[in-house]
């Protein structure tokens, strides 16, 4: 084994170098508008969002068209609790998803794809999504952050004709990113791919591989030693899963989303072609990151689904059973938790459908949209699920097998609850999430005085950041003092039997507030403000509940000019707006009034042992083992789990 492939290789990396990793990463400029960047800088671009974007009418055909293909099948093909039971999809059921041409939603009709825009294939993963959640995973790892979104984006001309046909008609895709030791750390990645010859010889591991388990063609990240000739760095590979070195050494079983293909793969000397390099060089997580932006816009479209699913759940079981002499929607403790679920739902929808439009339409830049209505679908959808568990009482911890077998409806409250929560986690975590979005948000600031607050920098750096800072908050600050949201008659096409226009203004003045918070927070904390997560993420969660009104109010007004069901759009954005407020009014209490530095000093006597006397009296469960197992690279031990699926 070389010295490049042992364990004690694995990548040393300060602090202050991942983030330089992780900032090299990320797309450093802005080209194009965007509605959330503006947000967070105090200015209420309504313009940019309103009118509501719509499809063109030939792609909403198209969409429709499939779509009742797509209903028909899952209707008559997909049995749900069967995948639950089994733990996977059956063969017929994806043999016939690829016949449908669903594996190819979004690639172009010239590879032999549907060339769906991202609003239709939302829809079509939340239908598909709630038949099964397995088959919704299956499509979206595939499609979303697998081969053909890579290639869409960053693929040359050969690459997309020789295996965009593959993808959209009978090839699985999934993205490996994640190892055992690193997750939203990519600067300790330590998968390699050694340039030999006209190839790269791939060694490492890699973790939680979505559709790893059946798929045919990899996304593989890995990093390439520097040397002559290579300017090396994070770089993205399209594998072949039956090359000669590649194993899927264990399916991985979880706590929801039991029918999903997820796996460990090891390379032990793989040797890919350099005609399968994806982008240059080093530009790896610029692909991976930037594959997200639109990517993550399937995950709340699942749980905009699920919304739908707790409404109707809800309002029939709540109708069904009495207490006290009547239906428990009618007993307000029960009926707050309707209203919440059915406004949220809307409000879901509205910023996911939204969201998706933008991203067809390309006009704006939506990197902060699509992380919004990821970081607030997943929560939200979380907490709708929750509330409709207690609605249901000791039928909602029942499962649905058990409520069949004792000659009751099968619902499965329970098997939402599982399998939502992972959506809090993965593709990028809340915790990542806020962090992301919150260095996004500050973007503008940091360009400008970001120098002034690196205490790396030089003081002659220091003095020009200085200057620069002092004419872009001469011309900022003043504007943050007032605006339309302090004018009565402010957005008054919003005004009609329901009264939406007070909410855009408290958007408007809210935002100037919340730009003044983040001002204020840099010039009191300066370079330490990075380290003030908590504070990071409620500037962040203010945000997304400002984006949430605003699609909320734009979706209604959308819905009124259509004629379809207009009135009860406004009064479900109405209610939903009433909840957010007060929501963003704790969140700005907790912005200064907290116990953030109280936690600290607990964390610290918690991990010095300080509080070990507090664990006592109980036996801990857990088996033995190491807390990260070995990914030491080399030959695999293991019996080939793969299965690919023909």
């Amino acid at each position: 084994m070389s010295a490049s492939t042992t364990p004690s290789s694995r990548p040393a990396v300060t602090e202050r170098e991942a983030r330089e990793v992780a900032e090299a990463a990320r797309e450093q400029h802005w080209r194009k508008p965007s509605f959330a960047k503006e947000l967070f800088l105090g200015r209420f671009r309504l313009d940019l969002i309103h009118p509501h974007p719509l499809p063109a009418d030939e792609a909403a055909q198209r969409g429709e068209e499939f779509l009742a293909k797509l209903r028909d099948f899952v209707e008559t093909k997909v049995d749900g609790a069967l995948i639950e039971r089994e733990a996977r999809i059956p063969d017929e059921v994806i043999d016939g998803l690829k016949e449908l041409g669903a594996f190819g939603m979004k690639i172009d009709t010239k590879y032999g794809g549907l060339g769906l825009g991202q609003v239709y294939y939302n829809k079509a993963l939340a239908l598909a999504g709630s038949a099964s959640p397995a088959i919704g995973v299956l499509l979206s790892a595939h499609q979303s952050i697998g081969v053909p979104q890579p290639l869409k984006l960053f693929g040359t001309q050969e690459q997309r004709e020789r295996f965009l046909p593959r993808c959209a008609r009978t090839d699985i895709s999934a993205f490996l990113l994640t190892e055992p030791d690193v997750g939203s750390d990519p600067a300790r990645l330590a998968t390699t791919a050694v340039p030999d010859g006209d190839d790269y010889v791939l060694d490492g591991v890699k973790l939680w591989t979505t559709n790893g388990v059946v798929a045919d063609l990899l996304v593989v990240m890995a990093r390439v030693p520097k040397s002559e000739g290579h300017r090396g760095g994070i770089t993205a590979f399209v594998v072949e899963t039956n090359s000669p070195g590649v194993t899927v050494e264990n399916r991985n079983a979880f706590m929801g989303l039991r029918g999903i293909e997820n796996g460990v793969t090891r390379f032990h000397q793989v040797r890919v072609p350099a005609a399968n390099r994806v982008g240059a060089e080093g530009q790896g997580l610029k692909i991976a990151l930037t594959t997200l932006n639109t990517g993550r816009l399937s995950l709340p479209a699942s749980c905009v689904a699920a919304g739908k699913w707790c409404l109707k759940i809800a309002r029939e079981w709540s109708a069904a059973r009495e207490q006290w002499g009547k239906p428990v929607a009618h007993h307000e403790a029960v009926g707050s938790k309707i209203s919440f679920i059915a406004a949220t739902t809307f409000a879901l929808e509205a910023v996911t459908d939204l969201a998706s439009q933008m991203a067809d339409e390309d006009r704006n830049d939506i990197r902060i949209e699509g992380a919004l209505a990821k970081l607030y679908a997943s929560e939200m959808a979380w907490t709708m699920a929750d509330e409709l568990v207690q609605i249901r009482g000791g039928r909602g911890f029942e499962t649905a097998d058990s409520l069949r077998a004792r000659g009751e409806r099968g619902v499965p409250a329970e098997q939402l609850l599982r399998d939502l929560r992972i959506n809090r986690i993965f593709e990028g975590s809340t915790e990542i999430m806020h962090l992301l979005i919150a260095r996004e948000a500050v973007d503008a600031h940091l360009s400008v005085a970001g120098d002034l607050i690196d205490p790396e920098k030089s003081l002659g750096d220091k003095a020009r950041a200085g200057a620069n800072a002092g004419v872009f908050y001469a011309k900022w600050l003043p504007k943050l003092v007032a605006g339309p949201g302090q004018l009565p008659a402010s957005y008054g096409e919003f005004k009609h039997d329901v009264d939406l226009s007070g909410h855009l203004r408290y958007v408007e003045r809210t935002a100037r507030k919340l730009a003044r918070s983040t001002f204020y927070a840099m010039s009191r904390w300066q370079g330490r403000m990075e380290s003030k997560q908590g504070f990071l993420g409620r500037i962040v969660d203010i945000g997304a509940e400002l984006f949430a009104m605003s699609a909320s109010c734009v979706r209604a007004e959308l819905l009124r000019n259509q004629g379809d069901h207009g009135r009860e759009a406004y009064q479900l954005a109405d209610v939903f707006c009433r909840q957010s407020r007060i929501r963003i009014e704790e969140l700005f209490t907790r912005l200064w009034t907290n116990t953030d530095d109280l936690d600290r000093k607990v964390v610290k006597g918690v991990l010095s042992g300080t509080y070990e006397w507090l664990e006592q009296g109980i036996v801990d469960p857990s088996g033995e083992g190491p807390w990260i197992a070995d990914a030491t690279p080399g030959p695999s031990r293991k019996e080939n789990v793969h299965r690919p699926i023909r």
